[in-house]
């Protein structure tokens, strides 16, 4: 197997770091917002129509703190496979993932040949 260039490497591990500190900080700041995380909320007699609205608000940071969990696992994979020296391959062929199309989306598995064959 080639060894991809360890100077895009050393970019692209520390865009990850960078990423995973952000996506670490908002996970949190995010789960500090949902209603749900009070502790007096449960001591509250508060009207259907705040509960309504604890409740969406509830639902909707849940939703956005497990898609950014879900980025956050994507990269943790990706700098995994930096430490062992798979980054960069793609899991269907093998083949080194272009570059180009690892600086937009780093935490790409796929060459782009494979990614368009996997969506049809």
């Amino acid at each position: 197997m080639n060894q991809f260039p360890a100077d895009t490497l050393v970019e692209i591990k520390t865009h990850l770091l960078e990423e995973q500190a952000r996506l670490t900080s908002r996970i949190a700041e995010l789960s500090g917002q949902d209603p749900f995380s009070d502790p007096n909320r449960t001591n509250d007699n508060a009207a259907s129509d705040t509960e309504a609205s604890e409740e969406s608000n509830h639902d909707r940071v849940s939703a956005l703190v497990t898609e950014l969990k879900n980025q956050e696992a994507e990269v943790v994979k990706a700098l995994e496979k930096i430490a062992d020296g798979t980054y960069g391959f793609c899991v269907v062929c093998g083949e080194m993932i272009d570059t180009d199309r690892l600086a937009i989306h780093p935490t790409a598995t796929m060459c782009l040949s494979c990614e368009s064959k996997k969506k049809k």
